[in-house]
């Protein structure tokens, strides 16, 4: 064991991310991103850009912003990132990104990614924090299905046609999905994250009634992960250290990858191209269901 492990996470690039054939994968076709600043929310809203859509990304980092949209830029995407400054603890930031992404095309798609975490135990929890974190994982998404739901189950790319009365009609096909970042964490749980695992798998049941919902064309799913190498999970790896009196080195190969089948963390731009997938035409019998993409951890328990 070294005292100068240390990780960072990794640079993101135009070869990382799933590219795919899909009709409604255009500029004219809308996708919201929340977190989309950083980590998975930037790979993901990149990835997306790089498949022709035009995204809006929202994010409090009106700076991180800035950064994805010019990655987007810099990678020569087909489509684009337009970020929008956005609060999810704000009722009125929430609806108001939801409307300038509506105001862009066609809003098809929402990946509810923007995450937090705080380490402690249920005892010590500061409920302010608690607070916090069920806000942006959880009642966020809700908000912002609650308002995106009517603009995608308007959206149509139909051709006008006439009615029995020879009037001329288009009616809204309503295809979209809504997109939900979960966790192993929303499968079971570890100690000392309880609000994060509240979140997690409040996110299931949400996932689950949008579905229920979605007659079939706005679909629902959510995306559980295990560890990724984020600027978030970094810190993470740092507060479990300090609360666990242990060396980053033992967090990692011996707290979060000791279960693990696949010893190494998953990277942004792999959890992302599983968004690009599941959001795609090619995962239209993926609703209201979780991709598990975890290294064997959840399913082979010791």
């Amino acid at each position: 064991m070294t005292d100068d492990f240390k990780l960072s996470a990794p640079e993101l690039t135009p070869e990382d991310l799933l590219v795919l054939e899909d009709d409604r994968f255009t500029a004219e076709t809308v996708a919201l991103v929340t977190g989309a600043a950083s980590g998975i929310g930037r790979a993901t809203s990149v990835a997306l850009a790089m498949n022709g859509l035009t995204v809006v990304g929202a994010d409090v980092d009106s700076d991180g912003l800035d950064g994805t949209a010019d990655m987007a830029a810099e990678f020569d995407a087909p489509g684009r990132v337009e970020g929008v400054e956005t609060d999810l603890t704000s009722d009125g930031d929430v609806a108001a990104v939801v409307e300038a992404a509506a105001d862009e095309g066609d809003l098809r798609y929402v990946a509810n990614i923007a995450g937090l975490q705080h380490i402690d135990s249920i005892a010590d929890f500061p409920m302010e924090k608690y607070d916090l974190l069920l806000d942006v994982m959880l009642r966020a998404p809700f908000l912002t299905a609650k308002h995106a739901i009517p603009h995608i189950q308007a959206t149509d790319d139909s051709e006008a046609s006439d009615d029995a009365s020879g009037n001329r009609t288009q009616s809204g096909d309503g295809v979209g999905a809504i997109a939900n970042m979960s966790s192993i964490h929303g499968h079971y749980a570890t100690r000392d994250k309880p609000a994060y695992i509240t979140a997690k798998h409040g996110l299931t049941g949400l996932t689950r009634a949008i579905a229920a919902e979605g007659e079939g064309t706005l679909r629902s799913f959510s995306v559980s992960v295990g560890y990724v190498l984020t600027p978030l999970m970094v810190d993470q790896i740092q507060d479990t250290a300090e609360e666990r009196g242990i060396s980053e080195r033992e967090v990692v190969e011996d707290v979060m990858l000791g279960q693990a089948r696949t010893k190494e963390m998953m990277t942004p731009a792999e959890v992302a191209n599983l968004f690009v997938f599941g959001l795609s035409s090619h995962g239209k019998h993926l609703n209201g269901a979780d991709l598990l993409w975890d290294g064997g951890y959840t399913h082979t328990y010791e």
